[in-house]
């Protein structure tokens, strides 16, 4: 297969959605009565499911299909004014915004559509049956999103997200034409890696809102530095597995690596949130305690699942290696739990954990 790189158009395209997972991450700051409410916490992961796979499936297009030819060029150019439309109506409020949010993420949805349906005559044997599949069936999806357009209430919502629903499933679907139909590996695993590295953006920006709002004090400063350190230690984890440790030859569908991101996406936007609501202090004990360990759990689940998937077989890490930090990872939050201490040795710990992560899956510790 032949190497597919990375385009600057594509890096363009992935800037505007900086502002879309920022305001989706901006969601969990909204504390009511020393907690997220059940309804804030919903509206996130509705937000963010639309933002993940509206740039899910330009993507995985352009990795099988795209040419960055001038027709590939104009289309990837009118979805960045979708992706705006949308960022733009990105809310709480969903009501007072849907119509607009709706236009920017159907029109997304429908011109990658279009690229597929436009794709398949150009293509031949099993490429060509891919793209006549995607090019039809998601139109299925988009269709029933249409129609929450006639509703109004939470009917309208339950009709646009059944159609994502079964946008998102169409892939599964069709498994079997995308199996023998693969991705060029090497430049899927990059570009995915290029979207975690705007979501540990979130984590810095946090980490600069910590020094702004306490005005540079030792506490603010230090909490900074050990947030800092944690945010290296994912990005040490992370992209040095990305970089040495996984099998970029590997011919698959692809679907870990979209799916299995999905979650490792969500954790990383609740632990940029995390560190605002730790160092703010106006969140329960509890509460945070509970949301900050679960950001780090999802987070180490999917990430082990997607590079395990793709890992080279002699570097995968051993059952005991897992078990142990997973142990670690439990015993920190039960003695956390039992004995109160402050948001800095919380940070602490993470950053302790991921570290340990780091080093026993990049050094191939075996146990």
């Amino acid at each position: 297969m032949l190497i597919k790189k990375v385009t600057w158009l594509e890096l363009f395209y992935d800037l505007l959605f900086v502002a879309a997972v920022s305001k989706a991450t901006h969601v969990l700051l909204h504390v009511e009565h020393g907690s997220i409410s059940l309804e804030h916490l919903a509206k996130f992961i509705l937000i963010f499911i639309p933002i993940w796979w509206a740039w899910v499936g330009q993507t995985v297009y352009n990795n099988r299909f795209g040419q960055d030819s001038m027709t590939h060029r104009i289309f990837m150019i009118l979805q960045l004014f979708f992706v705006l439309i949308m960022t733009a109506s990105l809310n709480i409020d969903f009501d007072a915004y849907y119509v607009s949010f709706f236009v920017g993420y159907i029109g997304l949805r429908g011109l990658t559509a279009v690229q597929y349906l436009l794709s398949a005559p150009k293509e031949t044997a099993h490429k060509q049956e891919t793209a006549r599949f995607f090019g039809t069936y998601f139109w299925i999806g988009i269709v029933i999103s249409s129609f929450s357009l006639f509703f109004d209430s939470w009917v309208r919502y339950l009709i646009l997200y059944v159609g994502i629903a079964v946008d998102i499933l169409v892939p599964l679907m069709g498994r079997k034409k995308l199996v023998i139909t693969p991705i060029h590996t090497e430049h899927l695993l990059e570009r995915f890696a290029q979207f975690t590295l705007i979501l540990l953006g979130e984590s810095v920006i946090s980490m600069l809102s910590v020094l702004q709002s306490d005005h540079f004090t030792v506490s603010s400063v230090v909490f900074a530095a050990l947030a800092f350190v944690l945010v290296i230690a994912i990005w040490w984890q992370y992209f040095e597995n990305m970089e040495k440790h996984v099998d970029k030859s590997k011919q698959t569908a692809g679907q870990t690596i979209m799916y299995g991101h999905l979650f490792i996406y969500l954790s990383l936007s609740m632990l940029a949130a995390s560190i605002q609501l730790l160092f703010l202090g106006q969140v329960a004990y509890i509460f945070v305690l509970c949301f900050t360990f679960a950001s780090v759990l999802i987070y180490f689940l999917s990430v082990l699942l997607v590079f395990h998937r793709y890992r080279l077989s002699h570097l995968k890490p051993s059952l005991r290696v897992i078990f142990f930090l997973t142990g670690v990872l439990c015993v920190l939050f039960i003695l956390n739990i039992f004995i109160v201490v402050p948001s800095h040795l919380i940070v602490a710990e993470i950053m302790l954990f991921f570290i340990l992560f780091a080093k026993m899956t990049v050094h191939d510790i075996k146990g």
